[in-house]
């Protein structure tokens, strides 16, 4: 195989643009489709020694019992498969996959040119579209009777409050409350805070 890739700069260069154009065209979406259909496929890029980052996010997603939302997800599946990383980062929308196939085109880019640095964060966060793919909007959800609502069950939660999903539920984050959706107190009330500082969340 590698008698077959180019050598030099040039040559590298050439590979990447080549790599770059065909992710923007119709059939470039459809073969990265394909291809992202396995985990290994979309951390074979991030593997690098010394740049853990995306090496421990795909070993928490294996993890059981679950340590990591993204890893209940895992088990708990989605149409009788587990989750892949693409269920979750693959956008939503023409516009959230063109997003995801942008950031695509310019990691293959650079990888193809020996530049490729691997990211210490997440550039480009999940939208809440991305989770409502597969949660009910929480709007549409009402409280039972004789009890409390839930956060969620407040409309000024979820349509006035302008909160992100991931500003309290961390993907790949240990550490979480198994027993509460694998939320961690600390942020949480953090968030709480930014509105209710009466409540003494700091």
């Amino acid at each position: 195989m590698g008698a077959f890739l180019p050598r030099g700069r040039a040559g590298r260069a050439v590979l990447a643009l080549a790599l770059a154009g065909l992710l923007s065209t119709p059939a470039g979406w459809w073969v990265s489709d394909r291809l992202e259909e396995d985990n290994d496929f979309c951390v074979g890029c991030h593997l690098e020694p010394g740049v853990p980052l995306h090496r421990e996010k795909r070993e928490t997603l294996d993890q059981r019992p679950a340590a990591t939302l993204a890893a209940a997800h895992g088990i708990a599946g989605w149409e009788d498969r587990p989750f892949r990383c693409i269920d979750c980062h693959g956008g939503t929308g023409l516009l959230g996959k063109a997003r995801v196939k942008a950031l695509s085109a310019k990691d293959a880019f650079w990888y193809a040119v020996g530049r490729f640095d691997e990211p210490e964060e997440m550039h480009w966060p999940l939208w809440d579209a991305d989770c409502a793919k597969c949660h009910t909007p929480f709007e549409e959800r009402e409280s039972e009777i004789g009890r409390d609502p839930l956060f969620h069950e407040l409309a000024v939660h979820n349509v006035e409050l302008g909160v992100a999903c991931v500003a309290c539920h961390f993907s790949h984050e240990e550490g979480g409350l198994a027993d509460h959706y694998q939320l961690h107190a600390a942020r949480v009330r953090a968030e709480c805070a930014a509105c209710h500082p009466e409540l003494g969340f700091d």
